[in-house]
């Protein structure tokens, strides 16, 4: 399985986590068992990274919504920020050009280009905020 085959099983997960309140566990369980999806190591530890850290990276993704909230964002939108900050912050051998391009595309596939438009501007002004952090 290649590593965007993996972001959109790991992508896939977390926006179904939205749904409901059933664990990540039990959601990658009945991926598994009810609908044959077969999950690699780095869709799981993609999906555990962001649904452990996500009060973190809601924090890090809200002020930079400019006059929305969380929860007036598309669920497409909410999973594919939630996946590329989680990446941003805690995968650290992986271009930023790379996670914010995956992003859109998942972006794109799933909901359309506004949507991946508004993701690649909230990926790219988190991106310079956090350069100018680390600089």
């Amino acid at each position: 399985m290649t590593r965007h085959e993996s972001r959109q099983e790991a992508f896939c997960l977390l926006f179904e986590r939205i749904f409901t309140d059933a664990s990540l566990e039990e959601i990658m369980e009945n991926a598994v068992e009810g609908r044959e999806v077969v999950l690699s190591d780095y869709a799981v530890q993609l999906a555990k990274e962001a649904d452990a850290h996500q009060a973190e990276l809601d924090a890090i993704i809200e002020p930079k919504l400019k006059k929305w909230k969380l929860n007036r964002i598309s669920k497409v939108s909410l999973a594919a920020l939630r996946l590329a900050v989680s990446e941003l912050e805690y995968e650290k051998n992986i271009p930023v050009n790379v996670i914010i391009s995956e992003a859109v595309e998942l972006t794109k596939r799933f909901s359309g280009e506004e949507d991946a438009s508004f993701v690649n501007g909230v990926l790219g002004a988190i991106a310079r905020e956090k350069g100018s952090r680390e600089q």
